[in-house]
């Protein structure tokens, strides 16, 4: 990723001119990127349930990275051609609903600059108010109280702006002020972020890039967090595999006591010149630091560390073997030979033991993906455009996921239909429908009617303490969650097994099956299927390795 340096008051960033070109457009963007990278954990951090899948600071930040390489490396100065290219990649990188809705704003925006070579301050209002009719008209159901409410705040801001001055940086600061003041709102609208405490994370988000836009031009610094540091107990470091960038291989996470003299700010500046992803947390006197650095840069934040006071304990991991292990993995499965002019099913799977499970009832191509793993728009395309049929299905299996699959329908020739399940019970029910030889419309009516005959459970593990739907919930408590809306808490994984089950009134039900995930002892997992035999005898029960992250099981009972 290009980072923007921090430019001082007299600098020329802070000299906006009145009109803006292809090259200028192509410095705010980066600008606005690298501000928005900075607070991607702020992001991430806003999420409604407690539970781990805030990722929307991350989906929004590679749905800007995906823009911005579209213009890396372009001297093209008008600014028609580079605001579609900019829109162009946004939604072939659009990672999660909150960087599609993002790419969308990105599109109207570039509309009402074709064929210019610049944009001066009415156009820039009119692009606002495009930006903002694209992004409703790009969702069904649009919501208020989310990043659509902000992108219209904004664009009425920048009308109200424009009665009064015709100059740039002036309207941005009216459009900065009230993209803060909408996102306060947020809760006010949507009363699920008041019940959580939190404001709209895609609403924040797209504060923050626009925030980035004024900050550069003001000369302010871009890569020192407005807040970087936090207590130690709430870094995720889970969250930050998202977010490995080329060149980023190993992952490094530092504990140390700081000297007397240790200066916060400046020890942070040191951390973005060596690598990315960095979180730093404090707690009873001691830091915990983590980046992603290069191969060849591997030891350089414990030597910058070893300055600064006494390092207590390091952890280091080969990320890209990582990787490689996952990929080989996914090589692995024996998926379905797809052959001309028949069906051919596209599913995104959160484990290997769930891809194989999808492998082996069908399935012709398999996206990893799922909580904090969104994959992209261009991502779910390179899965089936080299597949010798144009009938695919695809199955998103998360609710983050379809709007990105609904992106690449949008960008294909091939006849290609989004089933929306929204988890993998669901696709699983789908895939049971899959008849490669039978009619593509029926086929996809039968899916789609087919997953209101499961109900999901998801059991993980809380990541702040909060009170939603009446249920009180301490951070590190065991969840369970039925369809997608919390119903129970407790302090071991048994008891919310059963008592999810009792909330899903599984025993009107016949069959219960448990697909365990990646972060939980086998043995805990045998006790805990045994108690729900014994709790429901005449049940049919199965259990499979899901293999899945973040959740100890997912749960079908059907």
């Amino acid at each position: 990723m290009t980072e923007v340096k921090p430019q001082s008051k007299s600098s020329e960033a802070s000299q906006i001119p009145d009109t803006l070109d292809g090259q200028g457009l192509k410095r705010i963007i980066a600008a606005s990127m690298t501000w928005l990278k900075t607070n991607q954990q702020t992001v991430n951090s806003l999420n409604v349930f407690p539970v781990p899948d805030g990722d929307t600071g991350t989906n929004m930040l590679l749905t800007m990275q995906a823009a911005y390489n579209e213009i890396a490396n372009s001297d093209e100065t008008n600014i028609g051609i580079i605001a579609h290219a900019i829109a162009k990649g946004a939604l072939l990188g659009a990672r999660g609903n909150s960087g599609v809705i993002l790419s969308q704003l990105f599109r109207g925006f570039a509309r009402t600059l074709d064929n210019l070579e610049t944009m001066d301050a009415a156009l820039m209002v009119k692009s606002f108010h495009e930006a903002r009719n694209t992004g409703y008209k790009g969702v069904v159901r649009p919501v208020e109280g989310t990043i659509l409410t902000v992108a219209k705040d904004v664009a009425q801001a920048a009308h109200t702006s424009l009665q009064r001055t015709t100059n740039m940086k002036t309207i941005l600061e009216d459009v900065v002020v009230a993209a803060d003041d909408s996102v306060k709102r947020t809760p006010d609208l949507l009363p699920i972020l008041k019940q959580a405490g939190v404001v709209d994370s895609g609403g924040k988000g797209l504060f923050f890039i626009l925030e980035g836009v004024l900050r550069y031009i003001n000369g302010e610094q871009l890569e020192t967090p407005t807040s970087i540091v936090k207590p130690i107990a709430k870094l995720d470091l889970e969250q930050t595999l998202e977010t490995i960038e080329p060149g980023q291989d190993y992952e490094v996470v530092i504990d140390f006591v700081p000297s007397n003299d240790f200066n916060l700010e400046r020890f942070y500046e040191g951390l973005t010149h060596i690598g990315t992803s960095i979180q730093v947390g404090e707690g009873d006197g001691m830091y915990r630091i983590h980046i992603h650095v290069p191969l060849e840069n591997r030891y350089e934040p414990i030597g910058f560390t070893e300055k600064l006071g006494t390092i207590n304990k390091i952890f280091m991991e080969n990320l890209v073997a990582q990787m490689e292990d996952q990929q080989a993995g996914q090589n692995a499965l024996q998926l379905t030979p797809v052959e001309p002019e028949k069906i051919a099913v596209v599913v995104v799977s959160p484990g290997q033991g769930l891809s194989a499970i999808f492998a082996s009832l069908g399935a012709a191509a398999i996206v990893e993906g799922g909580q904090t793993m969104n994959p992209s728009t261009q991502e779910i395309i390179h899965a089936f455009e080299d597949l010798p049929t144009d009938k695919i299905i695809i199955l998103p299996n998360n609710k983050n996921i379809i709007l990105s699959a609904q992106a690449a329908v949008s960008m294909t020739v091939k006849k290609v239909a989004v089933v929306p399940s929204t988890n993998v019970p669901q696709g699983l029910c789908a895939m049971l429908r899959l008849n490669p030889d039978g009619d593509f419309d029926k086929i996809v009516q039968e899916m789609n009617a087919s997953m209101s005959d499961v109900d999901t459970g998801e059991v993980t593990i809380a990541t702040r303490s909060v009170e939603i739907n009446g249920i009180k919930v301490k951070k590190g408590a065991v969840i369970a969650l039925h369809n997608g809306t919390l119903v129970y808490s407790s302090d071991n994984l048994e008891d919310a097994c059963l008592g999810l089950l009792k909330k899903a009134n599984a025993t009107s039900k016949e069959r219960i099956t448990l697909f365990y995930g990646d972060n939980i002892p086998i043995d805990q997992v045998n006790q805990i299927f045994e108690a729900i035999k014994k709790a429901y005898p005449s049940h049919e029960l199965e259990l499979h390795a899901g293999g899945q992250p973040h959740y100890q099981f997912i749960i079908a009972i059907e």
